[in-house]
């Protein structure tokens, strides 16, 4: 039997983990929301997945708990800031909550912030905005990792560089959450761990070779994950993973270059208010048309009906709102392990 917990329960379990680690109560908090919206759409590799490895930072340092980021630059519509290793969350919420406050002035703002901690999953950011009648882009690197090959290479020089972004339409947001690789690292390590393999070559191994091996993810020399696009196609996401590294390290002007250390994340945040183009009236009439000419296309022989981007884990999000969150068999137990060297209740499951 599937075991079931309550969002608010976990939401408030992993703030008061995150608070015992030092983070402030607000940093705690915004941390906890945006690891539970991950399990919440079903993207279980970032969801509470991450509160071992981020809680692991606070401990050791590496994650700074409290204070404030730098701005190191600024313009009318735009800011840079040095995140100074504060929780990556905390950080891409404060970044987004701006730059959507000054797009409803200039129509377009945005953030780059460099030296932050990871943020987790890039889709939990979205609908928070899209229901407000605004279109979020959210991006992120990270520059002391490498895992990605460029198309027709072998050695990793980049990260899955991820995009998501967010809009409005009338029966509810389109999400989109696509990494320039052809699979992450976290769900390269979980095969891994369990002893599977992909279903079809995700991977390079060291020599060039696809493969659906993990393990050649960890050999010496090390293999390398597939663009997005694989072998025949990923001249594409390498490509776009590119104009990433440029959004997020370049604009910031801290990347690769710098070979820094560390886990972490080079992220640019950009909000668009259609209210300022041509109204929000017309967006989402045009929006609106898209979704209702892509639930109308007849689906391929024996497939499912067609449906928007993010609309399965808006879906889901409903459901485990309604009825108990289903979490990953690895994280009970995960939980439990946290909640007892703090001395705190680990949520039960709903009956």
């Amino acid at each position: 039997m599937t075991s079931r917990y309550d969002a608010a329960q976990l939401v408030d379990f992993a703030a008061a983990l995150f608070a015992h680690a030092g983070l402030d109560a607000d940093k705690a908090r915004t941390c906890a929301e945006i690891l539970v919206e991950g399990d919440l759409m079903g993207h279980t590799t970032h969801g509470l997945a991450l509160l071992g490895p981020y809680l692991d930072e606070a401990y050791s340092g590496k994650m700074l708990p409290t204070g404030q980021p730098d701005i190191v630059a600024e313009a009318a519509a735009t800011q840079t800031w040095d995140g100074k290793r504060l929780p990556g969350p905390w950080l891409t919420v404060q970044a987004a909550d701006w730059a959507v406050a000054r797009a409803r002035e200039s129509g377009i703002a945005a953030v780059n912030i460099r030296r932050s901690c990871h943020i987790g999953c890039l889709a939990a950011y979205l609908h928070r905005y899209a229901t407000q009648g605004m279109m979020v882009v959210v991006t992120c690197s990270d520059p002391a990792v490498a895992s990605v090959a460029p198309f027709g290479g072998t050695k990793r020089i980049y990260t899955p560089d991820p995009l998501a972004a967010g809009w409005p339409t009338p029966e509810g947001p389109v999400m989109i959450d696509v990494s320039m690789s052809i699979t992450t690292n976290g769900m390269t390590n979980r095969l891994r761990g369990e002893g599977r393999q992909f279903e079809s070559p995700m991977l390079l191994t060291a020599e060039g070779a696809p493969t659906r091996d993990p393990n050649a993810f960890f050999t010496d020399p090390p293999g390398s994950l597939l663009p997005l696009g694989g072998t025949e196609a990923g001249h594409k996401g390498f490509g776009l993973a590119l104009m990433i590294e440029a959004l997020t390290s370049a604009l910031g002007g801290f990347g690769r270059a710098d070979a820094p250390t560390g886990w972490g994340a080079a992220v640019f945040v950009m909000a668009i208010d259609p209210a300022r183009f041509a109204g929000l009236p017309a967006f989402t009439r045009e929006t609106g048309w898209m979704a209702d000419a892509v639930h109308s296309n007849p689906p391929i022989p024996g497939g499912s009906p067609v449906r928007l981007p993010g609309e399965r884990g808006w879906k889901l999000r409903a459901e485990h709102l309604a009825n108990g969150v289903v979490l990953h068999p690895s994280i009970p137990p995960a939980l439990a392990a946290r909640a007892e060297r703090a001395g705190l209740a680990v949520p039960a499951p709903l009956p």
